[in-house]
């Protein structure tokens, strides 16, 4: 509404104004012509009088229609406004064409100029109201959507649908609010986007940098780029503070005169600098002491032959050519910048007398520096990061540092003498290494993370030497215990005394004493591992010792059980020795399942069976010395109606035809043995082969059972482990795979790592360390197995070295038998009871929502990578699995192990990328591996 009457007393205002013009013309007009003495047409007074009353009549009926403005409607407005002015244009023409022709065509360039004019701001009326009337619609409407959808968020969030929609409200909120919310403040002669500022109109030109909207803005900018600003004089740290993250900055064709010392304090990421055709007639060397600039551009500029600029010949080299630089010298015009020597003019130079101040903690030490230059220098040191008393006597052009009463916390910092002068600076720092005796700073109870671990932090200057006692006896380290030192800084070390599954004979006071030649410190802490077990017949022999008359009864007690312990014995040698002959078809420690004809049998151990195993009927189960009855589950009963079936497609083995050797490992599912199997290649009468039972056959284990037998036989890769076949006579469910003889690859890193020896079944003679050759012909052979897994859409949801298997001359499978969530139970996350997630192999969409992708899988060869350059350490081990759940969350990675290359570490960092279509193709981290390799001759006798 207030926009219609301002407009309307406007329009009032200019008719006013065009109807004296025209009056005032046509009376010039007329005035020309009767100096002219044209004889034709009426008299020019009476043009003018009929005019004039034109005129007056247009203008008041402009006036009534500005009165009427404020009760019609926007279309009646506008109606009465163009009846209003056509009116005005015939009262107009009426009185000129009366007048002569001459006068007419003078007049008409006048009343088209006036039209013109009305009807621009006629149209710019109309465009300002639709924008006010628009701008308040959508802002109105973005509070009121704000407000319903607080109100209703809580109870559409409840659904998949109610949560889109939710997210579709607020998307359509943000962008209301970004149309309503005003611009950042980007100056009117610049264009700005989030990462650029370019300005380069003159018109109305800029006096500064653009400040824009808000530090946020200004520190995403990456690029300024300003020309044609005659405004434009100086560059201060004011202009440029809060582009922090600026790279290139191009400042050219200003009146740029003067770059103050401290302009780019805050621009350290600052490369490509370019200062063409400016006023610039000297540059500070300090203005650019805190930036490195690779490119610096300057030609254009009236540079002096001054000491000030002396600097710029040693710093751009034989740039100074290419850019043909020159500087104006007083008495001799222009000269090359490179052939620049001003008199008395030279950088100065610093000279401490010692470069390391090695004193005790609390003596006093004094340390000079020297310094020489023309002018004369500036000299000082630089003391602020120390906590030692100290005093600075300077006498040109020597300064003296007295350092008072040292301190063991400044041990390993620096002290710097700098000097300063218009032609450049020099600095020299000196090492103070004090020394002190050792100070315990922390001794923690133990905590249990990958093994239990006596947490410290030691100080002391040199190194202390750490020796522990348990309950008063020293503690000879060996590889179930022994000091750790995670983390060294300066003096101050941290670590743990780390103890691989202590038991209650740990249990106890642990003193750690901390020594060196300068003295010593000791602190004790009580750790407590594991309760002492009650043994009861220590209480028995103990009452029997006691009572004198039972002293003959308790000694023929113990006489007749060492009897039966070396009659057993003894007839254990003669089945052993005997057994292959026995009625009892027992031959030794191998294994044989077998099957009847009418029924199925249990699990059988033999002995030494190097021939075809027969058949057997017994009962029993042979687990080391004890039998352990079974009884058998009719439904596995070998007859045509309760046989189990699998897919035609899976290879089925005769139970008689597998003979067992040792167990591997157990797991959720059951046991997994080394077993020897019969008539499975017809090349080999015998192979070794990895047997997986079954431990329950519940109706839906036997169903996953067979939908896990037909998924592997479809599994055939040279870098997936080979599945032979299933056996489904009878109990247990057998599956049969390829026998891999070096086992799971994180054992076999481990030992073959730095720590090998402190693997408890590992030979000497296998410590060989693995190098970066092998490491990468490891991590590609994966990659060649997850790229075939990805081509048949095979999600492993579980890829890490424990599951995945070493065989001869280094080759490498994946395979999961299932017993790493056992052996590996520290490597899971425990969920709801049962669920078990190797969370620190997961990316941050299946932790949070349980999402399973290739793109998943790819991050968790990541993983594996990192896995297999650290010799098996578990990733995150220094952190509990709720933290690592916070970190991977958060967007933290691993850190580079210290045996990785860049290129390899920057491929494990393109498996970690956030977003899942953001991460490397499986393929192409496959390539990338295979180009390694290829650069990198891979030795295969690590194995001997």
């Amino acid at each position: 509404m207030v926009t219609v009457i301002v407009t309307a007393e406007t329009v009032t205002e200019m008719t006013t104004v065009s109807t004296s013009v025209m009056v005032t013309a046509m009376t010039t007009c007329c005035r020309d012509a009767s100096s002219h003495a044209h004889p034709s047409g009426p008299p020019c007074s009476q043009s003018v009088s009929r005019l004039t009353v034109s005129a007056d009549r247009w203008s008041a009926s402009v006036r009534h229609l500005a009165q009427r403005s404020h009760v019609g409607g926007r279309g009646r407005r506008s109606h009465s406004i163009r009846t209003s002015l056509l009116r005005g244009s015939a009262m107009i023409c009426s009185s000129t064409f009366s007048c002569t022709p001459w006068m007419f065509s003078a007049t008409l360039s006048s009343i088209i100029a006036m039209v013109s004019r009305m009807l621009w701001m006629f149209s710019s009326m109309v465009f300002w109201m639709l924008w006010m009337f628009s701008t308040v619609f959508f802002c109105l409407l973005w509070m009121f959507s704000t407000m319903f959808s607080s109100m209703f968020s809580w109870m559409l969030s409840r659904t998949r649908r109610g949560r889109l929609c939710s997210g579709l409200r607020w998307g359509v909120c943000w962008l209301l609010l970004a149309f309503c919310s005003p611009g950042s403040a980007c100056p009117a002669s610049c264009i700005c986007n989030s990462s650029r500022v370019v300005c380069v109109e003159q018109e109305p030109g800029i006096e500064g940098f653009p400040l824009l909207q808000s530090e946020v803005d200004m520190e995403n900018v990456t690029e300024i780029f300003i020309a044609n600003q005659s405004r434009l004089t100086s560059i201060t740290y004011n202009d440029v503070q809060f582009y922090t993250n600026l790279k290139s900055l191009t400042v050219t064709k200003t009146e740029l005169a003067s770059i103050s010392p401290l302009a780019f304090l805050n621009n350290v990421k600052l490369q490509y600098l370019n200062l063409k055709d400016n006023r610039l007639s000297t540059l500070s060397w300090k203005s650019f002491q805190n930036v490195n600039i690779s490119y610096l551009l300057l030609s254009g500029n009236p540079l002096l032959c001054s000491c000030g600029n002396l600097w710029l010949k040693d710093f751009l080299g034989n740039q100074a050519d290419i850019q043909k630089l020159h500087c104006l010298e007083d008495g001799v015009g222009f000269r090359p910048l490179s052939q620049l020597a001003p008199p008395n003019c030279v950088p100065p130079t610093t000279v401490t007398n010692s470069s390391v101040i090695t004193e005790l903690e609390g003596r006093d030490v004094a340390v000079t520096c020297t310094t020489s230059g023309a002018p004369a220098p500036v000299l000082k040191w630089d003391t602020s990061n120390i906590e030692t008393r100290r005093k600075v006597d300077i006498a040109m052009p020597l300064a003296t540092l007295t350092l008072k009463n040292l301190s063991s916390y400044d041990n390993g910092r620096e002290v710097t003498c700098s000097a300063e002068n218009e032609a450049g600076g020099s600095e020299s720092s000196v090492l103070l290494n004090i020394l002190f005796a050792p100070s315990i700073l922390q001794l923690a109870t133990p905590v249990l993370d990958h093994h239990w671990c006596i947490p410290f932090s030691v100080a002391g200057n040199p190194r202390p030497e750490l020796q522990w006692y348990h309950n008063g006896k020293l503690v000879l380290e060996q590889i179930y215990i022994q000091t750790q030192i995670h983390d060294q800084s300066e003096s101050v070390y941290h670590g743990c005394l780390q103890l691989d599954n202590p038991t209650h004979i740990n249990n106890g006071e642990y003193t750690l004493v901390a020594k060196n030649s300068f003295g010593g410190d000791q602190k004790t802490v009580s750790a407590h591992f594991m309760h002492m077990p009650e043994i009861v017949f220590i209480f028995f022999l103990k009452t029997s010792v006691d009572a004198e008359p039972a002293d003959g009864v308790a000694v023929y007690v113990i006489v007749g059980i060492a009897a039966l312990a070396f009659t057993g014995f003894i007839l254990l040698l003669i089945l052993l020795k005997f057994g292959r002959n026995s009625k009892f078809g027992v031959k030794g420690s191998s294994s044989v399942i077998s099957n009847d004809d009418d029924s199925a049998s249990p699990l059988h151990h033999m002995s030494n069976g190097n021939n075809t195993p027969s058949e057997m009927g017994s009962d029993l189960v042979m687990i080391g010395m004890t039998k352990i009855p079974v009884i058998e589950n009719p439904q596995y009963f070998r007859t045509s109606s309760h046989l189990l079936q699998c897919s035609t497609f899976v290879q089925h083995i005769k139970r008689h035809n597998i003979v067992l050797k040792q167990e591997l490992g157990e797991g959720a599912f059951g046991k997994v043995f080394l077993a020897e199997c019969y008539n499975l290649s017809p090349e080999q009468e015998k192979v070794l082969v990895a047997v997986k039972t079954l431990k329950e056959a519940s109706e839906d284990g036997c169903a996953d059972f067979c939908r896990e037998a037909e998924l592997l036989t479809n599994l055939q890769h040279e870098h997936i482990v080979t599945f032979y076949g299933v056996c489904v006579e009878g109990e247990p469910l057998i599956m049969v795979f390829e026998y891999m003889r070096h086992g799971d690859l994180n054992r076999f890193l481990r030992s073959h790592g730095p720590d090998a020896m402190l693997m408890p079944d590992t030979l000497q003679a296998d410590r060989t360390e693995l190098g970066p050759s092998q490491m990468l012909h490891i991590a590609q052979q994966i990659a060649a197995g997850m790229v075939y897994l990805a081509s048949q859409h095979f999600v492993h949801r579980d890829l890490a070295t424990r599951n995945c298997l070493v065989g001869d001359n280094l080759l490498v499978k994946i395979g999961d038998f299932g017993m790493s969530r056992d052996v590996y139970s520290s490597d899971y996350y425990r969920v709801g009871g049962h669920t078990m997630l190797p969370i620190r192999w997961m990316p941050p969409e299946s932790i949070m929502y349980r999402r399973f992708t290739t793109e998943s899988d790819v991050w968790s060869l990541g993983v594996v990578l990192w896995e297999i350059f650290t010799y098996g350490k578990q990733p995150w081990y220094q952190l509990s699995n709720n933290e690592v759940i916070e970190c991977i969350t958060q967007g933290r990675v691993l850190q580079r192990p210290r045996t990785c290359s860049k290129e390899v570490y920057d491929l494990m960092l393109c498996c970690w990328q956030r977003e899942p279509h953001l991460r490397m193709d499986i393929k192409e981290i496959h390539n990338r591996l295979v180009n390694l390799v290829q650069s990198s001759p891979v030795y295969l006798d690590i194995l001997g």
